[in-house]
């Protein structure tokens, strides 16, 4: 609570004189009628009513007060914010081949770290549209473009390996990005890319993708993820139960990135490529990506005020046609 004239407060400080001046004024009093001997009066009882002789007095105060206070104008007030912003249209595209999989990030593989940082980077955007796509050895849409990120977090945590079918179709999920942000009008179109492999397989090349890309206005910030030389990547096998794929001659299949392809997609759109090689570092790269894409809002401020004075003014009222009835019956003072 606040008040509109404040300086009408500077009031109360005449109570303190109003009860020096009433008390002062008590004591000098004398009765209109004198007599020659009182001794007869000293042996009545004091009738009851004179204990609250000074009821009135003390109702006039609060009264006064609570007018002063009116006066003062109390009000409840909240402010707040109108943002206008034409906002952001984002889509994620994730690779879910079985690469994937690969243990070298940590606590569990890539596709769970990645999820997480995923996860923090849509909490921390606002009023922007944002849109999931997956791929493997085909490419199909998680999530189409919502501002409900409830939803899209609850569909990221389904997102698994083997939803279908295993390769790494690059070209097939840049171009279904692509084509779900063709009909957006935002400000600022934008596909974070994220993927540990080769494109090899899908109808669609990456480069015919992302030229297809810059002609719809669209930018692209392309991530490879994976350690340095590659990792095993883990099979579930019916046979043999949980190991590693093999190739022909024996050896561990490690996976590679096709870094030269996914700089040269992301130069072709004007976004940038970003190499992660930890999950920390992965997490830096969102943080980065999410402060270059950011647009800015217009902030309309309002106030809006309820005022209180009646709460006040009212009981004022009431205190004082009160002590108009009592000084004029109950406490009536003969002369």
């Amino acid at each position: 609570m606040f008040f509109s004239t404040p300086l009408f407060l500077l009031l109360l400080l005449i109570i303190p004189l109003l009860f020096w001046w009433y008390y002062y004024r008590s004591k000098k009093d004398e009765g209109g009628l004198q007599f020659s001997d009182i001794s007869f009066v000293t042996r009545l009882e004091s009738p009851r009513v004179l204990k609250y002789q000074h009821v009135p007095w003390y109702i006039r105060i609060i009264a006064i007060s609570l007018v002063i206070i009116a006066l003062a104008r109390p009000q409840l007030g909240t402010e707040g914010a109108e943002v206008t912003t034409e906002g952001i249209d984002i889509i994620l595209a994730l690779d879910i081949s079985g690469s994937m999989g690969a243990e070298d990030y940590k606590p569990r593989n890539r596709l769970y770290v990645a999820k997480r940082v995923i996860s923090e980077f849509i909490q921390e955007r606002r009023n922007d549209r944002i849109g999931m796509v997956v791929f493997a050895g085909r490419s199909f849409t998680q999530c189409p473009l919502t501002l409900d990120y409830k939803v899209l977090l609850s569909l990221l945590n389904q997102v698994e390996i083997g939803l279908t079918e295993d390769g790494t179709a690059i070209g097939m999920g840049i171009a279904n990005s692509v084509n779900r942000l063709r009909g957006s009008s935002a400000e600022s179109k934008v596909v974070i890319l994220l993927t540990d492999g080769v494109n090899n397989t899908g109808s669609i090349d990456p480069i015919i993708a992302a030229k297809a890309a810059k002609t719809l206005g669209v930018k692209i910030y392309s991530i490879g993820i994976g350690k340095e030389g590659g990792a095993p990547i883990p099979v579930n096998d019916p046979v043999l139960g949980r190991t590693y794929a093999r190739n022909s001659d024996g050896t561990l299949v490690l996976t590679e990135i096709d870094e030269q392809t996914l700089k040269q997609v992301a130069r072709i759109t004007g976004g940038f490529f970003f190499k992660a090689t930890d999950g920390e570092m992965l997490a830096h790269i969102y943080q980065r990506i999410d402060a270059l894409e950011r647009t800015e809002m217009d902030v309309i401020k309002y106030s809006r005020y309820t005022e209180l004075f009646g709460y006040f003014l009212l009981p004022a009222m009431f205190l004082l046609i009160g002590d108009v009835l009592l000084v004029n019956t109950r406490l009536r003072k003969l002369p």
